[in-house]
């Protein structure tokens, strides 16, 4: 049912006529479609899915393109940026046709599924430019930490449960909370990987959010750990290439915080509780998104 959301997108892009669109579409990189497969399962008996689906990736995938352009990212998932093989007006204006093409197909939806995944675009668009903001400076509130991950990451996911369970004719609420406490996990664990995980696995420099100036959630446990003189150190490697000795030094601080354990015990109780929201459901195929993303080694 994938390849169906896949060949729909190729079909909305090739329907416009031009075939230097197709050209630069088919250089767009292709994920691992979570938000496709969570709508393909909860909305399982509509024949509407693979379109919703198709729509939602389709703005999944310009945030991205937008994303790389603002972050000047040369990797994406391991491989060469759409921005840096094809240039960033390429990636912006790619990323608008995206957007409008799938906007144009999210107005054949009812209303209240129209007005769900268009909310969480707007709170996408808050999200990334409240990621920039916090960016400039060293953050250290978790508050904000958290607005900016369920805008930049989490929303998308909410609004995809929750459509595909409005369009199954399911309790909204359950999934959007599923989906809401999903996308909050993943991305406390897409930080944790990037301190736990070797350049090799994770297709970029380990530690590379905080040389873009990202305090992520290991990060936060850290500093509210230190003492003064050692946050006002944390500090001062805040968005600078960091030397092995540096990198040594954060890792030993956050070994003492216990920084990656609260992390991870973070995600698996947001992961529980979108568990509790879908178990009168019995669904095992959610159960192990959930599971299967929090439950292994760091």
């Amino acid at each position: 049912m994938v390849e169906k959301v896949s060949a729909l997108i190729s079909s909305f892009m090739a329907s416009m006529g031009e075939e230097s669109v197709n050209a630069l579409y088919e250089k767009v990189p292709q994920g691992k479609m979570l938000r496709a497969k969570l709508i393909l399962e909860i909305a399982k008996s509509s024949k509407e899915a693979p379109k919703l689906a198709a729509v939602v990736e389709m703005i999944h995938a310009a945030s991205l393109l937008h994303d790389d352009v603002i972050d000047e990212a040369d990797i994406r998932r391991g491989a060469q940026s759409f921005n840096a093989e094809c240039g960033d007006k390429s990636a912006i204006m790619m990323g608008d046709i995206l957007y409008s093409n799938a906007f144009a197909k999210l107005t054949e939806f009812s209303s209240d599924i129209a007005k769900c995944v268009a909310n969480a675009v707007s709170l996408l668009s808050e999200g990334e430019l409240l990621d920039v903001e916090l960016s400039k400076s060293f953050n250290a509130d978790k508050e904000k930490y958290f607005k900016m991950i369920y805008g930049k990451t989490a929303s998308l996911i909410e609004a995809s449960a929750k459509s595909a369970a409005l369009l199954e004719g399911l309790d909204a609420d359950d999934f959007a909370l599923y989906g809401k406490n999903l996308g909050l996990a993943f991305q406390i664990i897409d930080d944790v990987l990037d301190v736990t995980s070797t350049s090799s696995m994770l297709g970029k420099p380990a530690l590379n959010d905080f040389k873009e100036g990202k305090v992520t959630l290991p990060y936060l446990y850290t500093y509210d750990k230190c003492s003064d003189k050692e946050k006002k150190h944390l500090q001062s490697l805040h968005k600078k290439s960091l030397n092995s000795d540096e990198i040594g030094w954060i890792r030993q601080k956050m070994d003492d915080a216990k920084a990656i354990k609260h992390s991870i015990d973070e995600a698996k109780r947001l992961g529980n509780e979108a568990l509790k929201a879908i178990k009168k459901y019995n669904n095992k195929n959610l159960e192990n998104i959930i599971t299967q993303m929090i439950e292994r080694d760091f």
